[in-house]
């Protein structure tokens, strides 16, 4: 299947701008390694810069399948890799107890066979997939805690998991494995010694305003132009949560839909829902826009 991954940087680059994602040259080059080598890729970033985009593009692009773990306080390997089904294995016995002797021998003997396993994230990207490996989206791993963490070692190590009822399951084919982090507090060195890692930064205004035309194509240039410009002051600013690609294509989308035609002072504070998620920073921006100490209105409407 190797043969259908990228040959070069730039025809990594290229994939990515096939699914309408403008990457810049780090990201292809980190893509391209991480399908050459078969390494995991370890994105580390702000929230709303995307990272999880990246790992829906590539599935999208490769014809793969994309198979999800999203990480949160208090995952466990019942969540993320397996559990038995208790209702129906206990349904079971109560069936063979019900019939004859030999049932319940030969049911005692395969109580924990495979069709009683419930297939979790972790474990189905292991299995043989008809389209390829399927592309492990891990996100959000600094939302979990350090002993999962440790189970992930033996994943990303051998990409096999052991169940003790069954013994070890491998990989036929290792998944192509993306792993994000909002940064939230920090990854155990021995994960990322497995990765190979990125910093995914907010773009530039240039390849902003390039997302923009691809994602939000009706919009015009002018009306993009001033958003992304509003946008990028806007993350100067010393803000709880700075918007990220997201608001930018949002926020251009309501001003659309709104039939403005620019973003004049008017509907800039009138829209700051769209782009900012926390009263405190709305209020920290309407006040300092008032009283002629933030500049971005005026900005946006010349």
């Amino acid at each position: 299947m190797q043969d259908r991954y990228p040959a070069t940087i730039e025809a990594a680059e290229d994939l990515l701008r096939n699914g309408r994602y403008v990457p810049d040259r780090a990201l292809s080059t980190a893509l391209f390694l991480c399908l050459k080598l078969g390494r995991p890729l370890f994105l580390e970033g702000e929230a709303g810069v995307g990272k999880t985009e990246i790992a829906k593009v590539l599935a999208a692009t490769l014809g793969r399948t994309l198979i999800r773990l999203q990480c949160y306080e208090g995952l466990d390997v019942a969540s993320a890799v397996y559990e038995w089904n208790y209702p129906r294995q206990m349904m079971a016995i109560r069936l063979a107890e019900s019939s004859d002797r030999d049932n319940t021998d030969k049911l005692a003997a395969n109580i924990y066979g495979e069709e009683y396993l419930i297939e979790r994230p972790l474990l189905s990207a292991l299995r043989p997939n008809p389209a390829g490996p399927p592309v492990l989206l891990i996100d959000e791993l600094d939302r979990t805690d350090e002993p999962f963490e440790a189970y992930l070692l033996e994943v990303l190590s051998d990409f096999q998991i052991t169940i003790p009822e069954l013994g070890s399951i491998v990989a036929e084919a290792p998944p192509i494995v993306v792993i994000t982090s909002n940064r939230t507090r920090e990854i155990h060195d021995a994960l990322k010694r497995r990765c190979l890692y990125h910093w995914v930064d907010y773009p530039s205004a240039k390849r902003e305003l390039e997302i923009l035309k691809l994602k939000v194509p009706e919009a015009a240039h002018t009306l993009s132009a001033q958003v992304v410009d509003a946008v990028h002051q806007l993350r100067g600013e010393d803000l709880f949560k700075p918007p990220g690609i997201a608001e930018t294509i949002d926020w251009t989308r309501a001003l659309i839909a709104l039939d403005r035609s620019e973003l004049d002072p008017s509907s800039f504070s009138e829209t700051l829902g769209v782009v900012l998620k926390y009263q405190d920073d709305i209020a920290q921006v309407s006040i300092k826009n008032k009283t002629g100490g933030f500049s971005l209105a005026k900005a946006a409407a010349s």
